[in-house]
């Protein structure tokens, strides 16, 4: 196990367009997300809105105005249907050492691969299918090479990710997945049911109350 710990950086929803994304997280958290921008490299764009001193959500769609990338896009966006209702899919962990926490990792999280948007750059891990493991529910890792991370510039609405659960029909794997990051994380796992089926699920402090996303 690396020595770092790493820590949830943001939580990802994917949507079908951004306007539908942002309506989903507005009517959801009471808040808009803020400006995001371009992901030329990936044919996606997004919208942020901070979720505590250290932690942000995303809201990403493909980019209609993009090409279509050479490879298959990150969070199984290829995937998506014009119909396909916003929710909450993926989850971002942010190391300091990013090749380190990668081949630690118990699970195959894609190659290392340089981002830019605007004058943000990182490494980030991408799947070569662009799914994560575990049927999707985990993590991607990042490292940030800008100095200054986007979410310190957020503007703070009082949201805070209290706690993130993670259903999945081997519980144990995706334990054993986030202990080789040393990930430092309100984390909880549980095995999934018909009634609960796999998926991500985000309790999220806001000025109204708890509110929840997945």
């Amino acid at each position: 196990m690396p020595e770092q710990q790493t820590v949830i950086d943001h939580i990802v929803v994917t949507a079908s367009s951004l306007d539908s994304g942002v309506a989903y997280v507005r009517e959801r958290l009471g808040i808009e997300p803020g400006p995001g921008g371009a992901h030329p490299a990936m044919g996606t764009h997004n919208r942020l809105l901070r979720c505590g001193p250290d932690c942000y959500l995303e809201v990403i769609a493909l980019d209609p105005q993009a090409p279509r990338p050479a490879q298959p896009r990150w969070f199984g966006l290829d995937d998506m249907k014009p119909d396909s209702a916003p929710s909450l899919t993926a989850w971002v962990v942010r190391s300091t050492d990013i090749q380190t926490h990668a081949a630690a990792s118990t699970e195959t999280l894609g190659p290392v691969t340089p981002m830019q948007r605007g004058h943000l750059d990182w490494l980030i891990t991408i799947p070569a299918s662009g799914v994560a493991p575990l049927d999707g529910l985990a993590p991607a890792l990042i490292e940030w090479s800008t100095p200054e991370r986007p979410v310190l510039t957020m503007p703070d609405h009082g949201l805070a990710l209290e706690a993130l659960h993670i259903y999945h029909p081997q519980p144990q794997r995706m334990l054993t997945l986030a202990a080789s990051l040393n990930l430092d994380a309100p984390l909880s796992v549980f095995p999934s049911t018909p009634d609960r089926p796999a998926g991500l699920r985000a309790l999220i402090k806001t000025p109204q109350g708890l509110r929840e996303l997945g």
